[in-house]
């Protein structure tokens, strides 16, 4: 079985956070953390008991939570152009993703700042 250091999956850790805006797949995850994709996926679900696209999918909505907050809907934001900003490509998805984890929707955080 691959051995992935921990420097590696920080490695990872990070791009995902740092490149969560984007489309990503596993293969550039894995080269930015400079190990294969076999030895990146057992990291994953040896450390954070995860997959890498799993953890993109819980850092994308607390990304996309900041921007309603210091956006101003009075220069056009809006909460579809957000979500598919962050990879939610169906604002009822992202509304109901974003309700369940901060109690409030996206809207309406627009809406309040």
């Amino acid at each position: 079985m691959p051995r992935a250091h921990p420097a590696a999956l920080r490695r990872a850790l990070a791009y995902i956070d740092d490149h969560a805006d984007r489309p990503l797949t596993v293969a550039p995850i894995a080269e930015a953390a400079h190990i294969s994709v076999r030895a990146l996926q057992y990291a994953f679900r040896r450390h954070p008991d995860s997959t890498p696209l799993a953890h993109l999918r819980q850092v994308r909505p607390s990304h996309a939570h900041d921007e309603p907050a210091a956006a101003d809907p009075e220069d056009g934001s809006t909460v579809t152009d957000i979500a598919a900003r962050w990879g939610f490509h169906h604002p009822g998805r992202f509304a109901t993703l974003y309700r369940h984890a901060y109690d409030r929707s996206p809207r309406h955080t627009l809406r309040d700042g």
